[in-house]
């Protein structure tokens, strides 16, 4: 099977994680250092901007 290639580009991934406050854990231990809460509320995050987004171009 190939390897899944990420939907959010690494810009807004950071966007997020300064946001939310674990950015520091992703610049240590990167990416995989993260809790699965924090990545869970990461594409909760990714999910109300992309809503709030779709509602503006209406």
């Amino acid at each position: 099977m190939g390897k899944r290639r990420g939907v959010m580009s690494e810009g807004f991934k950071e966007e997020l994680a300064k946001e939310l406050g674990f950015y520091d854990v992703v610049q240590k231990e990167g990416w995989g250092g993260i809790k699965a809460r924090d990545a869970g509320n990461m594409v909760k995050r990714a999910v109300e901007i992309a809503q709030q987004s779709l509602l503006k171009n209406k």
